[in-house]
Order: structure tokens, then sequence, then C-alpha cells
């Protein structure tokens, strides 16, 4: 009898800390970025180097004070590709790391695979936003936009 009490303790310890834990990573440390706060604004790094703000509708974030990783956007911006592309500096390699279910608008297997196949093209936000860490922005040709945070070559040292 007391090794079923044990053992009911043990699984019922264990099933709370893993909701807990579950609720920690997808909605406990996130909030809302809004919209006309300076945290929404969104810029690139032009070829000069110079970070100039992107224009910007409709836009949706979160972000979390617990980890500069944690920023996640998405919006819209009338600029075309070909401008975006011969005025800013694209990004190589981007990879955008999955955000929690509660922020559906960025799905970021799908937009890993649209920068891969070429539907959508990467731009550096800006280099060392938090440090270690740079700020990406994909864009597609309709202008949906979307924008997380990276570790960069620094971070890996």
């Amino acid at each position: 009898m007391n090794g079923k009490i044990v053992a009911g303790f043990i699984v019922v310890t264990a099933l709370l800390a893993g909701i807990a834990l579950y609720y920690m990573q997808e909605y406990a440390f996130y909030a809302p970025v809004e919209p006309a706060s300076a945290a929404a604004e969104i810029r690139l790094t032009a070829l000069s180097g110079a970070v100039e703000a992107l224009p910007t509708d409709a836009f949706e974030g979160i972000d979390a004070e617990s980890s500069p990783l944690r920023f996640r956007a998405c919006f819209h911006t009338p600029l075309s590709l070909a401008m975006l592309t011969e005025t800013f500096a694209d990004y190589p390699g981007a990879e955008p790391l999955i955000g929690p279910r509660q922020f559906p608008c960025f799905d970021a297997e799908r937009i890993g695979a649209d920068l891969n196949s070429g539907a959508a093209l990467a731009f550096l936000s800006e280099k060392n936003i938090h440090p270690g860490v740079d700020r990406v922005v994909a864009v597609y040709a309709d202008g949906r936009a979307y924008a997380w945070h990276e570790l960069n070559e620094s971070a890996e040292k």
C-alpha cells in the first residue's frame, strides 16, 4: 500500500512539473509588443551600413525579457523585394526559430522552407541588437514580412 502512495505521488508530481514547464515555455514569459511602441519599430541595415526604419503596417509581435531570442513579429511592408534587395543587406543562412503556439502568425518551419526555396528573402535588420544576437527580417513578394532574433557568429565563440 505504501508503495502505491509513493508511486502515485511521483506520478502526480511529474505531471504537475510537466504542465508547469509547458506553461512557462509557451505562455509565462511572453508579452505582446504594442504596435505603437519603440520595440515594434522594424529597421533594416542598408548596404552602406546605416540602419533605416522599414515602413510597416499590421504589426503583431511578442517578446520576453527572459531571453533575447524570444522576439517574433509578423507585419506587412509596402516596399518591393526589388527595392529591398537593391538597398539593404541580405542575411544568408537565416533560420527562424520556432515560436510559441500562442503566436500562430509566425510559422518558422514555413518561413524557413520559403527562405530555402527563394519564395522569401532574408535581410539583416540589426547586427548585435543584443550581444551576440542579430534581428533578421524575412520578406515575401506580396509584402508579408516576419522578424526574429538569431544568434550570430560572435555568440558561438
